[in-house]
This record gives structure tokens, sequence and C-alpha cells, in this order.
């Protein structure tokens, strides 16, 4: 009898294991998986929403329409990208037959919401005629006139340009190029999908390029921190270091600067001083303070997302890739975003912005439904600190490499850079900078591929897209 009894007992014990499993896969179903596979892009029935509701349109800053959407028939509708490759990094796109990307999968929730249900209170409050479903609308931070002046300054040129307000992190543009016109998916899919220049990869956020010179703002950040004394040294650039019979590190053309202070070496870009200043700081010191501007890490973001900028862990016997990283070489990449974020944080007294694309969320019939305010990640460097770096960006401006930057009646800061790439081409043109130098209004990074020296291509397009930004 007491064998029975222990066989129930074990019976009933396996049974209750299995229900409380089945119970918490349930939940666990319940509450993380099911919400993920209602919400997916690809979800069938949610394209089966999206046609009942009229899509919301996306508009400018100023309330410019960048979308429009129109009825074909009760089971479709058509997505109008109202000037067409110039937004596509922007907005993205929607099609059922291709997917959604960008700001369009971002808030695709709100876009195809509407508060007008097929039930009997708002069968009652229309009277028995209930009207067309609209989803509500968006109005982002973009620009429209910054993000034409952008688009047509890169030109036929494949690279990025990104501009924020420095103070609030609201986008203010974001071109990538090449770019391609979502209005033209389904005649022009195979031509773009193929293209080896990749004109669906957003390369303000998802580009990674070595930064060059421009990285000398964050190694310049981490020697006034670390290096007792820096504002006080002079260093020696005889155009090159020698790390043995194979490795060295020359400045650009081989040039031989001379005797320089500490501003004269960042005003003039010396790789030479800059690199003693990366073998001096080490690579813990330098790398804590990239990631303290969110280099190895997500940056929280509102509509974009961005891809991690990387700075590498060196042993102590590197001191060529340590020399290297400091000057933005070796294995440091960047977005176009980050530089951008690194220029804006500068500009902000040291504190980092959250960068985000939409300010506010609309009904169809226009009311405020939702706002979103500016929000800090974090203090990067201190009030000091970004004093100091604003006055050695303004000098690259006045007297340094970025002279091609300078604007009348507007102090600009910058810093240029010149990045060899992998492939043995032209350098990649750099300039991050801001505007005006008392009161930072506009933030901005520009990449040229293959477009040379910093102080040429990207400094002349920074330059033109600032004044645009602030002219308004």
């Amino acid at each position: 009898m007491n064998d029975i009894t222990k066989n129930i007992k074990t019976v009933l014990i396996i049974f209750l294991v299995l229900f409380i499993g089945v119970i918490s896969y349930m939940t666990y179903f319940e509450v993380f998986v099911g919400p993920r596979i209602v919400n997916n892009a690809s979800n069938k029935r949610l394209w089966v929403q999206r046609n009942e509701v009229l899509r919301g349109t996306i508009y400018d800053r100023d309330m410019k329409a960048l979308t429009e959407s129109e009825k074909v028939d009760a089971d479709t509708q058509t997505r109008t990208y109202t000037y067409g490759a110039l937004f596509v990094h922007a907005l993205g796109y929607v099609d059922i037959k291709y997917g959604i990307t960008g700001l369009e999968r971002k808030y695709d929730s709100e876009l195809i919401y509407s508060s007008v249900k097929d039930d009997i209170l708002n069968f009652i409050k229309y009277r028995g005629e209930i009207p067309d479903k609209v989803g509500n609308s968006i109005q982002t931070t973009l620009d429209y006139s910054v993000q034409k002046k952008a688009y047509d300054l890169l030109g036929s040129n494949k690279g990025a340009v990104v501009v924020l307000n420095p103070q609030t992190g609201e986008i203010l543009a974001m071109v990538s190029k090449p770019s391609f016109d979502p209005n033209s998916l389904d005649e022009n899919w195979e031509s773009i999908n193929s293209n080896k220049s990749m004109p669906l990869i957003n390369r303000a956020t998802a580009g990674l390029y070595p930064p060059g010179s421009t990285f000398k703002v964050i190694t310049a950040a981490s020697a006034i921190d670390n290096i007792s004394g820096i504002m006080d040294r002079t260093f020696e650039d005889n155009g090159k270091i020698v790390f043995n019979d194979s490795e060295s590190l020359s400045n650009y053309n081989g040039e031989v600067l001379g005797t320089l202070t500490f501003e004269q070496a960042f005003m003039h870009s010396s790789n030479v001083v800059f690199g003693t200043l990366g073998m001096e700081l080490g690579n813990s010191k330098l790398k804590k303070t990239a990631e303290a501007f969110n280099f190895n890490a997500d940056t929280p973001a509102d509509g974009v997302t961005i891809e991690n900028s990387q700075f590498p862990s060196y042993n102590l016997f590197e001191k060529g890739n340590i020399a290297q990283s400091a000057i933005g070489q070796a294995e440091v990449l960047a977005t176009p975003m980050e530089m951008a974020l690194v220029a804006s944080t500068v500009a902000n007294n040291g504190v980092m912005m959250r960068p985000y694309i939409v300010s506010s969320v609309l009904s169809s019939s226009g009311d405020t439904l939702k706002t979103i305010k500016p929000q800090q990640i974090r203090q990067v460097i201190s009030p000091g600190t970004a004093s100091t770096l604003k006055d050695f960006m303004r000098a690259v401006v006045t007297d340094g490499t970025g002279t091609n930057a300078a604007l009348p009646g507007i102090e600009v800061c910058g810093k240029t850079g010149t990045a060899d790439n992998q492939e043995g081409s032209e350098p990649h043109s750099w300039f991050i900078g801001f505007a005006p130098y008392g009161n930072p209004q506009v933030a901005v990074a520009v990449i040229v591929e293959n477009g040379g020296t910093g102080g040429s291509n990207a400094a002349k397009i920074a330059a033109q897209v600032m004044q645009a930004a602030l002219s308004k």
C-alpha cells in the first residue's frame, strides 16, 4: 500500500511540474513573444490593419508634408514620398512587398492608429456615418531646407551629412548618398539591391569609417583630463615617429611642423604629437575617454538606430597601433552620427544630448497627442575641458587646417580629418564642427568618401550646411 501511495505522489509531482512548466511557457509567450509577433512589421494581419487605416502623414519641423497617403480601394492605399530620394534614409519606406524601414518602422504603430473604431459608441457619435479612419501623424525635427542643402552639396559623392542642435539633440538633417527613390521600388528594386555602392545603407547612422583626425578631439580631451601640465608643454614635430624597422607614423604628406604648443598641434593636426600623446596616455585611458563618448556602446536615440562605433583594445607593446588609434586610424571606426555627437558634446559644455528625429505625435485632426522632449545622455567631459576644446576648434577654422569652413560674420569651430582607408584609394574627407562659438546652435559631421583632405571638400560642405541651418 505504501508503494502505491508513493507512486501516486510521484505521478502527482510529475504532473504538477509539467503543469507549472506549461503555465510558465504560456505566460512567457503571452507577455514576451506574443507582442513581438503581433507587432512584427511582416505580420500579415498588420498589413490588413494598415490598409484599413489611411496612414498618417510625416511632416518636417515646419509642417511641410514629407509623405502623402491615398486610398485606392477598401483594401489598398498608396504611400507617396513627396521629395523622393531626398529623405529616404531619414524616413525609410513602407511597402507590402519590400517591407518597412527607418522612421516608418519605428513609428508604425502611431501612423496606423486611428481613434475611430467600428463600435456602437462611434456609430452613435457619428450618427451612423462613421468617417474614414486616418492614422496619427508625426512632426519630425528635420528641416527641409537644411536637408536639401546637404543633399545637393554632397552631389554625386558617396558619403553622409548629419546636422544636430547641440543643445537639444534634435536631428535637423540626415543625408546619405548614394540614395534611391522609394516611390519606384518595384521598378528599380533589383538595381538598387545589387548596386555595389549600397544605396540601401544609411551611411549617416550605419556607415562605419576610420574617423581620422576628427578623433583628435577625443584624444585631446583625454590628454587634458589625464596628463598633468599638458597645456604648458611644447612638442617637437620632426614629421615622423619610428616604432621599428617596419612601422612608423608620419604627418600628412610628410609635413614637418617643428616646435608646437598643444593647441598648435591640434590646429595643424600633427599626427606626430597626437600619436605621441596616444602612447603616453596608453590604450586604457584613451579607450575610457572614447567610451565616455559612447564608442563600444549603444547610443540612446529616438526614431533612429545607430550602429555602435568601435574603439579597440591593444597590448602595451603595440605602440604603433596605440599611436594610430589616437589619430583615428588602426581599428577605430565611427559613424557620422557618432562624430556629430562628439562635436555636439563639446559645443554643449560637455553634455551629450540624446539624438531624436520626432518632436510630436499628432492626431488626424492636428491635436498634439505626445511631445518628445530633449534628454541628456550624460556629462561626458567637464565644462572646463569642453571650453578648452572649443577654443582649439575655433583656432582650427581661423588659423589651422579648417579655414575652408569659415563663414563671414559667424564664428565657426571645427576639426578636419583625412582618413586613410584600406582600399588604398583617395582618403576620406571629414569635417566635424559647430557654430556659433559663443552660443552653438548647430553641430555637423560631414564625410565625403575618397574625397581627399578634410580641409577641402568636407569643410566646404559643412560651412554651407551650417550657414543654411543658422539662416532659419
